[in-house]
């Protein structure tokens, strides 16, 4: 794969940065990255901030005209990716899940009429999504929820819990895998309905993390009616469009974190200069530098494992089960990485921010805490290995899962 840009690209990359750079000083007033007090601020930061992209013609560039895009080759949509995630992905974060698994899934499974009403609310920043698929009993694996959907005349009632559903306290829908026909094999009774938050019997509860925040939260629905309209797909399609939706945050995600984790990297660098062990900057010790170098090298994989795959939807292709290659990588590495910052801080990594002797404003202590629950979030680590082993290099299925199923 050729990684240089052609002119046309390095010119249209240098004409975005140019407008993120100016827009970044107005929104942040100055250079520092804004800190946000609650969610909910974070949410209504990153809903502005799409509005911007959007009115400056920079949202979704490949997504057809009729949709809200601007009908331009996937690879500025991917340059514009890249570079929100090396210089604001505070911004992006919160819409992770609306653009990265939502609109995909809608663009390329939904209807006509859904796409003409749900796309150009989410590239505009009118709308947060969140994505109801993990339960307490089921966890990652998608085949054994039980959140049961009826049906009644023209619309579905939707009773069950969903659990870990990341940015559900500020979303306006979200896309839900539910059962309706619990008489089949457990992988063919499941269906994609889109569910306003908003609806009657929808109670959104925060699940407080070890960091004090509330990403994650746990999703109640008691009698929550769903028009027919708002399935996506049919009946028991469920499972595919699923997969569907879990394919696309591979396909693009990788790229975009490794950038995100590169740019953390250089900081973590930074800490090593400053950090001082019997006298000498940390980055003189031979293993530390060690660690430096081997987080380096595993970002740069998952970097070009992403590229991999945004080479093949280029050439026409579809996301594949590969992408479970790069979960492990960007979630695996990403607590190394934090562990190994932990490491070179020595006693210092228990001051936390706020302290004087805390390094970085105690910037990696929040980060090393929260990387706990990378291996949790987007597919456990466990069903991400049972997905390479069965569907990428063939290998018998895990007898257990195969009875469950």
């Amino acid at each position: 794969m050729d990684f240089r840009f052609t002119e046309e690209q390095e010119a249209f990359r240098q004409e975005f940065t140019s407008w993120l750079e100016q827009t970044l000083h107005e929104v942040r007033e100055g250079d520092t990255p804004r800190s946000f007090e609650s969610m909910v601020e974070w949410g209504e930061a990153a809903r502005d901030f799409q509005k911007r992209l959007f009115e400056a013609g920079y949202a979704a560039r490949h997504y057809p005209e009729e949709y809200g895009g601007q009908g331009r080759p996937t690879e500025e949509e991917l340059i514009v990716s890249e570079t929100m995630a090396a210089m604001c992905p505070e911004y992006r974060h919160p819409l992770v899940v609306t653009l990265g698994l939502v609109s995909p899934t809608i663009l390329t499974c939904g209807t006509e009429e859904q796409k003409k009403k749900y796309l150009p609310k989410i590239l505009d920043g009118t709308h947060v999504w969140c994505q109801g698929f993990s339960e307490p009993n089921a966890g990652s694996d998608i085949v054994n929820v039980s959140t049961r959907a009826v049906k009644k005349g023209d619309h579905f009632v939707l009773n069950g819990q969903k659990v870990w559903t990341s940015f559900a306290q500020m979303a306006d829908y979200a896309v839900m895998v539910v059962r309706t026909n619990p008489d089949v094999p457990k992988h063919k009774g499941l269906s994609y309905l889109l569910m306003d938050m908003k609806a009657p019997g929808v109670e959104v509860r925060p699940i407080i993390q070890i960091t004090g925040d509330q990403e994650f939260n746990e999703i109640f629905m008691d009698d929550v009616k769903v028009p027919i309209d708002m399935l996506v797909g049919e009946e028991g399609q469920g499972w595919m469009i699923a997969i569907t939706t879990l394919m696309f945050e591979r396909a693009m995600g990788d790229a975009m974190i490794a950038n995100t984790q590169l740019k953390g990297i250089e900081n973590m660098f930074a800490v090593a200069r400053e950090v001082k062990r019997s006298g000498r900057p940390v980055i003189e010790d031979p293993r530390f530098r060690q660690e430096l170098a081997q987080a380096w090298i595993e970002t740069m994989v998952l970097k070009c494992h992403g590229y991999r795959n945004i080479s093949q939807l280029l050439e026409g292709g579809v996301p594949g089960p590969e992408g479970s290659i790069g979960k492990l990588l960007w979630s695996e590495t990403g607590q190394r990485t934090n562990e190994a910052v932990m490491h070179l801080q020595g006693p210092l990594s228990q001051v936390m921010k706020g302290s004087p002797w805390s390094v970085d404003e105690g910037r990696w202590q929040h980060s090393f805490l929260r990387s706990k629950g990378y291996t949790i979030e987007a597919g456990t680590s466990e069903i991400q290995r049972n997905i390479i082993g069965e569907r990428v290099l063939g290998l018998p299925k895990d007898a257990s899962r195969a009875q469950r199923a």
